[in-house]
């Protein structure tokens, strides 16, 4: 015990108690000017959709953790940053990125993954340049296990699935196949090859990337030009793949006819596809040595290192900077009166105030009008919203919404009321019965009708936006979508949308 109570002030002292004290207070203010991000990371990983990512983010953890152990790493708390440029840009170039996000964008995931870039060249003030490089898809993994897959079919899946629908025509077209048009692929009723958000490829994209990941910081593989060459190869493949595989489908269930077939296709040529894929990739990178430096950051690294005992206290002033100039995007709330609606005599509507939430998540997402009813046409009853806005974001898939309620989706495909009249129909549930509700939803502008928020979300690109109206119905019970009743009452809430916005 003597022994033991003569080591605690040497060891005390071994500790640089000032530079750990200003360690601590870069990271409590690098953690605070992050903090809107705590919050939206918290709800992602308490989703059940999301499960799949909580998984592969904990199996991410335990690995880099082993790696940790087994190679000896020790971080010291009290050690002082390095100057260095590269990982000193991304921490604060991240930072000036995040800071312009969530001001003018408030993309939840764009400014997580900003987060994760920034803190991570943060980290390479303290780590060694060959273990922050050998950390670098370690990094790029974490940011991949993000939901960010399904945003990323949001963004991108819809000009994937236009491109995979026109090549399929063509196809087609060219073997003399003459009647199916990009739209018969893109909605094909019976939901089996449907080039749909989870068809588009970008799904399998945002796998074959977190193998790829996966394989590169496993393996510890440089990120050189073999690496960016097998990247290169490897994409195109992903789409070729799906490409072929939703030709497949679609002459076998719509030319030839046989459903049944192209449901048991489906899945396993998806699967195989991908696998595939991924075995090609593989073997490509084995080929050769592989270590043919791309960036030549090494050498990079040795000629800017630099020392300077003020780094700490330019870190300190910069977040704090960055503290005091964090502005949220402002909301604006519902900028326009309650539109008068000249719905047709057989609809007979009720107003149906807002609750308190759905304001203030409507005032947050700068919608320019919401207008919610009960409604009564003929023997069908229910409650839908219009929702006016020019901005995507005060738009959403109503599917989130119904399951907010405590309803269960049992199945969302889309329908085709008429030829340029596509819509979702989706059918709810609950945990003790299925199918108790139907619901339908579109977006509506003046020149276009779509079931797709992805093509909703591309239509502001342009220059000049369009206001566009959200119709979401819940029905009080379950419909036949091809009872012409149903189909009427459609048309006739679509043509009171039309008559409301302007003429382009």
């Amino acid at each position: 015990m003597a022994n033991l109570t003569s080591l605690l002030p040497i060891q005390a002292r071994a500790w640089h108690w000032p530079q750990l004290g200003l360690n601590l207070l870069i990271v409590t203010l690098w953690l605070w000017l992050y903090r809107p991000i705590f919050d939206y990371l918290h709800i992602i990983f308490q989703r059940e959709d999301f499960r799949l990512n909580q998984i592969v983010l904990t199996a991410v953890l335990v690995l880099i953790g082993l790696q940790m152990q087994r190679e000896g790493i020790r971080p010291r708390l009290d050690a002082a940053p390095t100057q260095r440029r590269l990982p000193l840009a991304l921490a604060l170039g991240g930072s000036v990125a995040f800071l312009l996000v969530e001001r003018f964008l408030d993309i939840n995931m764009l400014a997580a993954c900003l987060f994760a870039i920034a803190s991570y060249g943060l980290m390479g003030l303290w780590l060694s340049p060959a273990r922050w490089r050998q950390g670098l898809p370690a990094m790029l993994l974490l940011i991949g296990v993000l939901p960010f897959g399904e945003h990323l079919q949001t963004f991108v899946g819809y000009p994937m699935r236009i491109l995979t629908a026109e090549l399929v025509r063509q196809g087609l077209t060219a073997v003399g196949v003459h009647s199916i048009g990009v739209e018969t692929i893109l909605v094909f009723e019976n939901g089996v090859s449907q080039v749909d958000l989870p068809c588009s490829g970008v799904k399998s994209l945002w796998t074959g990337m977190l193998f790829l990941l996966a394989a590169t910081w496993v393996e510890a593989r440089p990120l050189n030009r073999r690496w960016f060459l097998v990247l290169l190869i490897f994409i195109p493949l992903l789409f070729v793949v799906n490409f072929a595989r939703v030709a497949i489908l679609v002459v076998v269930g719509q030319v030839m006819g046989w459903t049944l077939l192209a449901e048991m296709l489906h899945v396993p040529l998806g699967v195989l596809g991908f696998v595939a894929v991924c075995g090609t990739a593989v073997l490509l990178w084995r080929v050769g040595s592989g270590r043919s430096g791309f960036w030549e950051i090494e050498r990079l690294d040795n000629l800017l290192i630099s020392r300077s005992p003020n780094l700490s206290f330019l870190l300190i002033a910069s977040i704090a900077l960055m503290i005091l100039l964090y502005t949220p995007r402002p909301l604006t709330g519902l900028t326009a009166v309650t539109p008068t609606w000249n719905f047709p005599d057989a609809l007979h509507t009720e107003p149906l105030p807002l609750k308190p939430d759905e304001y203030e998540w409507l005032t947050r997402d700068n919608a320019t009008a919401a207008h919610r009813v009960r409604f009564q046409w003929g023997e069908i009853s229910g409650s839908m919203i219009l929702i006016t806005s020019q901005t995507w974001r005060a738009h959403h898939r109503p599917e989130r919404c119904f399951e907010v309620y405590g309803l269960r989706l049992d199945s969302s495909q889309p329908y085709l009321v008429s030829p340029e009249f596509p819509l979702r129909l989706v059918t709810l549930g609950t945990r003790e019965q299925r199918q108790l509700y139907t619901a339908a939803y579109w977006f509506q502008s003046a020149t276009r009708t779509t079931d797709d928020y992805g093509a909703r979300i591309w239509a502001d690109v342009r220059l000049e936006r369009e206001p566009w109206v959200l119709v979401s119905i819940l029905f009080d019970g379950p419909i036949n979508p091809h009872d012409e009743n149903v189909r009427q009452f459609y048309l006739a809430l679509h043509e009171a949308v039309a008559m409301y916005l302007p003429e382009p």
